[in-house]
């Protein structure tokens, strides 16, 4: 073998085994799909990559920093916040977000950890902002569809439908409401948006998990929900004693009508029956005067003296009947 070859044998050796060493030392590395990467070097950025695929860094020297290219939420902490009625509320968020910028990512905060305090700071600053600036009602309603419902409380289906729902609802006074909660939502990202950039960060969302009534708050809307339905209440019972009186005077009415009627009736057959019993005496006594006569001297002792226990005196007419021997005058 000839001194040249031997050379070229030993130089390719060597530079196949710093070859094997250098792939050893990982000098590649692959970006997976839905990250992103930045690249170090003694703490200094020199690359980013936010497409999939396979990259090279000198090994040792380049430090690989992997950030999540999709979308990622945050709870935001629950705190008191007072409305533009001056009205506390407790409000609990969650918002979602992402890194548009891994640079500017990395040179704030490193890492996602120490992303989150300050993330959540600026959620709930811009939330705070917001509510402050609007009235309970837009924050807790999203449209104004309560103002659109007709009441269901009524019983009836008719006229009375209109004249109860006018005592139930006279003194209702739904607020208009002009932005509602979504909207509200979307100026609390606007909000948001206006700090983040500076950090490489975007917020897609903010949206209220949880809205609660501080006590004082709670208990003055159970008081003015009580004060509702007394209310409501009230309206029915001046609405049934109304109805109950109409009906009063409705049933007097008729009863009166009823009564007039069955004495006219009465009266009516009365006197029918009264003709037809003068009609039959008249008769009876066509047939046999001595007969009805006597009949009716019977008749009239029967009610007259049964009251007496005593007679001192029958001289007159009145008795012929009961001393004449034959029963005649």
């Amino acid at each position: 073998m000839s001194r040249s070859l031997k050379k070229f044998l030993i130089w390719l050796s060597v530079i196949i085994i710093l070859l094997i060493l250098f792939l050893f030392t990982g000098p590649f590395y692959v970006v997976n799909e839905g990250s992103q990467v930045v690249v170090t070097r003694f703490r200094t950025i020199v690359s980013t990559h936010t497409e999939a695929g396979l990259y090279i860094k000198i090994p040792f020297l380049d430090q690989v920093t992997t950030y999540p290219k999709m979308l990622l939420s945050i709870d935001g902490d629950a705190q008191r916040i007072p409305t533009k009625e001056k009205q506390y509320i407790v409000v609990d968020t969650t918002a979602r977000w992402k890194i548009t910028d891994p640079e500017k990512f990395y040179q704030s905060f490193q890492t996602l950890d120490n992303s989150y305090n300050k993330l959540s700071s600026i959620i709930d600053t811009a939330t705070r902002t917001i509510i402050t600036q609007n009235r309970l009602s837009e924050i807790v309603r999203s449209s104004n569809i309560i103002n659109e419902i007709k009441t269901e409380e009524a019983v009836a289906q008719d006229v009375d439908n209109e004249e109860i729902g006018v005592l139930v609802n006279g003194e209702a006074n739904n607020e208009i409401v002009s932005k509602g909660r979504d909207q509200l939502c979307k100026e609390m990202t606007v909000e948001a948006n206006k700090l983040t950039p500076e950090y490489g960060i975007q917020v897609i969302d903010i949206v209220p998990r949880q809205i609660k009534y501080s006590d004082e708050l709670t208990e003055s809307v159970y008081s003015r929900m009580i004060k509702d339905r007394n209310q409501v209440a009230q309206a029915f019972r001046s609405y049934g004693e109304g109805q109950k009186a109409s009906w009063l005077g409705k049933l007097e009415s008729e009863k009166r009508a009823i009564s007039s009627e069955a004495y006219r009736k009465a009266e009516e057959i009365k006197g029918q029956a009264d003709a037809q019993a003068a009609a039959i005496y008249s008769d009876a006594y066509n047939k046999d005067p001595e007969f009805f006569n006597f009949w009716k001297s019977m008749e009239s002792y029967k009610e007259t003296l049964k009251g007496y226990d005593a007679l001192y005196s029958t001289s007159m007419d009145y008795f012929d009947y009961l001393y004449s021997a034959d029963g005649k005058r």
